[in-house]
């Protein structure tokens, strides 16, 4: 059994306040296996986060080399030394890196792959002194930062020995990690970080002075110098376990096979994962090498423990500035990227994940249909924010892969049903937005849920439950002819000539049933603003293009002319033209980016473009019948290197202190699932010929020229104020009543029953005459608990 050695122990008890690494990644990998529950991330060359044994748990800040020769320099990988990246073939994220110093006296040449089967990093490193000068003088250190249990305090590390071997270890709140060598450690220490860790020794005089056994309970760092006498070439293996036994067992399995052979069968299980794609590549401006990257990325952002949980992105934006107080990165589920990523995946050939996904997330439905904003992979929300697209898109997902006669035996239904039910209570206004900032009717939400509630409705007909598939489109139908009234202001001031033009929210509050629903009233408030800064402007004054995703469902045409000054509108306001091509802001005024000095979003910035809107604008111009290439190119432009894509990117001039370049990356996400994913779709939709998101049954319901009569809702968390004459006026609620009205101020008085839909769901229709001028005035009496509202109701008739 293993031994933890405890003396002497490490001063500089507890060290500086830990913090994660930046967030734009040079490399996210795993092992396809679920077996090998274990990811990493690498920037610079160097590895950072680490994650076990689930997706969304990173267990490691960063693990780099040190060189030194112990008399005249000292240099770190990350900092000091250049590095090349590359793949180590067409399929798989594995890596090769090659560093060196500026000075060309060593070279460092690592291959890092994921076991197979266990959950540890495998590290095949070459080093190579070039310098005749310092042949056998050279020390190489490795230096590992744990931050177990997803925070960097109150870790605790330990030299340790097994019989005939001595390794490092970490642990903390029953995870642990261990450190070993195909080759021996001559020199080992555990120290704090800041003030007695192996990189502040190093660096005060090229020596390992301290030789701390044990650092226990703060923020630490273990170091190790490898042994160059016995090779200059060796196997680095970083295990992880739920023990000490667990972790150490698995890092002397990993080492007992011989890294080549991991390398093939690692290389193996990508070929087989990746051996069904549909043939895009031609229609690419890369010859598919961002198509076959992305769909890999996809892949590796599977869970798992929980299979079909598919994260964001292994990355906390600003890392860099965030410590323990800050648990969340982007590495939870979200709703919408999830389906995103999962639709993606889809366009790609891939049909088992997706139904995993769906699978996964019908399990995390919400006992009253809802989905929590964000959360853990667990099912455990994080935020508790409420977003109506993020209960659409699941409805979305079950209806693609029943089309697709991909659904296998798992049967979508139930959870389908309570999430139109959800829809149908909760709407029509949504807490939040897509951005996750803004209350109130956002075009982009109300496209998701009408296409939502028509995919539902074709479910539930393909049921044959004929009740609630007309349920669900009358409902949609009174979505869909509210879009513009609650959406489009007339008062616009952005583009001379262009007065009439959708708005980013109408910020309509979701607690106020009766609020003023006309945008030209609204003002909203910007959140993440400068200090100083105004941040509450017109709803008229604040454009995204979210409209543009009736466009992509079918609910309105391309060729619409108030669709198209829109876009002149968001051209002007929001577009940015990079030499690859153009990029775009969310929306006016955004504060959710980089600040203008380069320093890192903390609780202010300004938004920067994002390329994923590059994509949804590329889908546009091929429903509008254009050419749709330059923005595809433009998103493999934006790719870095190794082929990952950004959450938003640099518009500003160069800053290399801060590593911010013009048209590359910033330090929010990298890679972003949901860019990804926006790229495979573009690249279909391309090969196509048409969206491959378009839902033909919204497309034929909303583009047809059939008449269909105005539908008003009354319900008792949307009260509006007026009603058109020829409308059909809905009462709805979640309990049987009868609805007590007058046309003509009580002189007379109708009584109409509600009927009770399978959803649960109870409604009343009275048809408003064409003619009609008196109000209508209206109580309830519920039966069930034989009594009357005990207050009446009113709604002007007007057109």
């Amino acid at each position: 059994m293993a031994i933890l050695e405890n003396s002497p122990k490490a001063t500089g008890a507890p060290g500086i306040p830990p913090r994660w690494t930046r967030s734009a990644k040079d490399i996210v990998g795993t092992a396809y296996a679920t077996s090998s529950r274990v990811w990493y991330t690498l920037s610079s060359g160097v590895l950072n986060e680490i994650y076990f044994p689930t997706i969304d748990m990173p267990q490691v800040r960063d693990m780099q080399f040190l060189v030194t020769d112990g008399e005249s320099f000292f240099d770190e990988e990350r900092r000091d030394m250049v590095s090349e990246t590359e793949y180590l073939g067409e399929h798989g994220l594995g890596v090769r890196i090659t560093s060196g110093d500026r000075q060309n006296r060593y070279w460092i040449f690592k291959e890092i792959i994921a076991d197979p089967h266990q959950p540890c990093v495998l590290i095949d490193t070459r080093f190579e002194c070039i310098d005749p000068a310092l042949a056998g003088k050279l020390h190489l250190y490795v230096l590992l930062a744990p931050h177990l249990a997803v925070g960097g305090w109150n870790n605790n590390g330990n030299a340790a020995r097994i019989v005939g071997h001595e390794f490092l270890t970490a642990h903390k709140s029953g995870t642990w990690l261990a450190l070993s060598a195909s080759v021996p450690f001559v020199a080992r220490s555990c120290g704090f970080v800041g003030t007695t860790d192996g990189w502040q020794d190093l660096s005060s005089n090229f020596k390992l002075d301290y030789q701390f056994a044990a650092a226990e309970n703060g923020n630490i760092a273990l170091i190790g110098e490898i042994d160059l006498s016995r090779s200059q070439s060796f196997t680095l293996a970083l295990a992880f376990g739920r023990s000490l036994h667990r972790a150490t067992t698995t890092m002397y399995q990993a080492l007992g096979t011989p890294f080549a052979e991991h390398r093939a069968r690692f290389l193996e299980q990508w070929k087989r994962a990746c051996a069904h794609m549909v043939p895009l590549e031609k229609f690419s401006g890369d010859d598919g090498s961002l198509y076959h990257r992305s769909r890999q990325l996809l892949l590796a952002h599977e869970d798992k423990t929980y299979p079909g949980a598919m994260i964001a992105s292994l990355s906390i934006p600003w890392g860099e500035v965030k410590g323990d107080e800050q648990l969340g990165g982007y590495h939870l589920v979200w709703t919408r990227d999830l389906v995103n990523s999962a639709t993606g995946l889809l366009a790609a050939g891939e049909q088992a994940t997706a139904l995993r996904a769906l699978i996964y997330i019908a399990c995390s439905q919400q006992s009253d249909g809802g989905f929590p904003q964000n959360f853990w992979i667990d099912g455990t929300p994080y935020w508790h924010g409420i977003q109506l697209d993020e209960v659409s898109f699941p409805i979305m997902l079950a209806w693609r892969l029943k089309n697709l006669g991909a659904l296998s035996n798992f049967d979508p239904y139930p959870m389908v049903k309570m999430a139109a039910r959800y829809l149908m209570v909760k709407g029509p206004v949504t807490p939040q937005e897509r951005w996750e900032e803004n209350f109130g009717y956002s075009p982009s939400t109300l496209a998701a849920n009408i296409a939502a509630l028509i995919c539902g409705a074709i479910l539930a007909r393909d049921r044959g439950d004929e009740v609630t598939a007309q349920y669900l489109e009358e409902y949609a139908d009174f979505l869909e002819c509210h879009v513009e009234e609650w959406t489009v202001t007339n008062q616009g001031s952005l583009v001379p000539g262009i007065k009439r033009h959708y708005i980013r929210v109408n910020p309509v509050d979701p607690n106020d049933p009766r609020c003023d629903e006309d945008p030209a009233h609204g003002t909203v408030m910007i959140k993440n603003r400068p200090p100083g800064t105004q941040s509450e402007f017109p709803a008229s004054q604040i454009v995204d293009a979210g409209f543009l995703e009736l466009v992509r469902y079918g609910i309105r045409k391309a060729v619409d002319p108030l669709i198209e000054d829109s876009l002149k509108v968001v051209d002007a306001s929001l577009r940015h033209d990079f030499p690859a091509g153009p990029c775009f802001k969310r929306y006016s005024h955004d504060g959710y980016g980089q600040q203008d000095d380069g320093g890192p979003f903390t609780e202010y910035g300004r938004g920067r473009p994002w390329p994923l809107l590059t994509g949804e604008r590329g889908h546009y111009e091929l429903a509008a019948g254009r050419d749709a290439k330059k923005y595809l190119h433009a998103m493999e432009a934006f790719a870095n290197a190794t082929r990952l894509l950004p959450e938003q990117i640099w518009d500003q001039p160069d800053i290399p202190k801060q590593l911010l370049f013009y048209g590359r990356q910033t330090g929010a996400a990298m890679p972003l699932m949901w860019a990804h994913a926006e790229y495979i779709k573009l690249l279909r939709s391309m090969a196509d010929g048409k969206v491959f998101d378009l839902i033909p049954e919204v497309q034929s319901r909303y583009w047809g020229k059939r008449a269909r009569n105005r539908i008003e809702l009354w319900k008792f968390n949307r009260q509006p104020k007026s009603v058109q004459p020829g409308s059909r006026l809905r009462f709805q609620a979640e309990a049987p009543f009868k609805l007590h009205w007058t046309r003509d101020e009580w002189r007379t008085t109708e009584d109409t029953a509600s009927t009770m839909t399978p959803l649960g769901l109870t409604h009343a229709d009275i048809q408003i005459p064409a003619d009609a001028a008196a109000p209508l005035r209206f109580t309830f009496y519920w039966p069930e608990g034989e009594r009357w509202e005990g207050r009446d109701y009113f709604i002007e008739v007007k057109a």
